[in-house]
């Protein structure tokens, strides 16, 4: 699949023993430090299912994962990026019967508008973009595997994968059965349905039902369950162990506990990510951006309404990459004021130390990906004054690399 174009990232000077980067697991709960083993850094995370493309909360979620990949090339590392797209699955068919469309038409269009608006935001793109649909026979190899190993079973022709063969099921997420239970049932699972061994156990392949697309494969024509599809486009490209796997924090139970136990019986490798890291939902009036509560704000809508990318960017930078938060007009009109600010800013001959603000910037982003400390450190810097010639195209460069605003 076709990902969006990258943009040049200015060359900063390197880092003279740089503050360890760190980021929350929250499968610990914890401060976890981020670096690999190699020169390579290895990133999965989950992309959209492509009805309706690209609300606040998704953008914010791509920033806070592009803000980490910027961290990781500031320090010299390659990163191995791999991000899915849910181009089949229940919520693209139901919005395609709803409007009387084809749904490859919806989600290609959608899939298109996300990949604008990522370039508009400049957000930089993963190394590999990879729909469901153009996996297909390496998912099904996938459910396969699960089936040779005694991990899944069949109820009726569909395929279910047994979550008592994971043997650490249930620490990605720390949650209570209860609260797994609950959210299965609110978040695309069926705890209810007769046949599964357990409750819990998530579906790997759905055989063909009438009037639906399937895709022929060794376990009968079908399509497949949506863990197991991110499972195998991430330990494919990138191998039994991440560095990180990102999403909202929505996804945390059931999709990432559940794609972590296939990886976990597939390769027999453990743990499937180094970190697990999640960012926060975005509300309106109260309430979590969602399509069931009608209450989506649309990049492409700002950006039709002559909304300036960068002071988006800004807006959705201002708070913190974990915490939930809440979204309002006057969000957006910070952000294209302390955007006019620092534009003017590096317009000037000189200013306060560049060398001093790129330190400071690198010490709050590596703490956490702190991006309010960031964004304070710049407000600083332009509001300062000095006698540094060098500094506006220092802070300028600086900006764009690790913060992605174009001054």
């Amino acid at each position: 699949m076709q990902s969006w174009p990258a943009t040049a990232l200015p060359a900063l000077p390197r880092a003279v023993s740089p503050a360890a980067l760190t980021v929350h697991d929250s499968a610990s709960g914890a401060l976890r430090e981020v670096q690999p083993d190699g020169p390579v850094a290895r990133l999965y995370v989950c992309g959209i299912t492509p009805y309706d493309a690209t609300h606040l909360g998704h953008a914010a979620t791509y920033l806070a994962f592009d803000t980490l990949v910027r961290q990781w090339l500031d320090r010299g590392l390659e990163v191995a990026f791999v991000q899915n797209v849910t181009d089949i699955d229940d919520p693209l068919l139901e919005r395609a019967a709803r409007d009387g469309e084809d749904w490859t038409a919806v989600a290609e269009r959608e899939t298109a508008l996300f990949r604008e608006d990522m370039t508009a935001l400049r957000v930089l793109p993963p190394t590999h973009y990879v729909g469901a649909v153009e996996a297909m026979e390496e998912i099904a190899a996938w459910v396969v595997r699960l089936l040779e190993a005694g991990a899944a079973y069949r109820v009726e022709e569909d395929v279910y994968f047994s979550v008592a063969a994971a043997e650490h099921f249930g620490t990605v997420s720390g949650y209570d059965l209860e609260t797994m239970l609950a959210l299965s049932a609110e978040r695309g699972g069926d705890p209810q349905r007769p046949g599964k061994k357990d409750p819990l156990d998530p579906l790997l392949w759905l055989a063909a039902r009438p009037g639906e697309p399937s895709w022929d494969s060794p376990l009968g024509p079908g399509r497949p369950g949506w863990h197991v599809e991110c499972t195998a486009i991430a330990v494919d490209r990138l191998g039994g162990t991440l560095d990180v796997q990102g999403g909202g924090s929505d996804l945390l139970f059931p999709h990432h506990e559940m794609s972590a136990a296939h990886a976990e019986v597939g390769t027999g490798q453990w743990p499937f990510a180094r970190a697990y890291v999640h960012a926060g939902m975005v509300g309106l009036d109260g309430e979590k951006m969602s399509k069931s509560k009608g209450n989506l704000v649309f990049v492409s809508r700002l950006r039709e309404a002559g909304v300036d990318p960068g002071a988006l960017r800004l807006a959705l930078l201002s708070a913190h990459y974990r915490t939930d938060r809440e979204w309002f007009d006057s969000t957006l009109e910070q952000g294209r004021l302390r955007l006019e600010a620092w534009r003017a800013a590096v317009r000037r001959t000189s200013g306060p130390p560049g060398d001093r603000l790129l330190t400071d910037l690198r010490a709050a982003l590596a703490h956490d990906l702190d991006t309010p400390r960031a964004l304070a450190v710049v407000d600083a810097w332009a509001q300062g004054d000095g006698g540094d010639a060098a500094a506006p195209a220092l802070v300028r460069d600086a900006v764009d690399a690790l913060l992605g605003v174009a001054l």
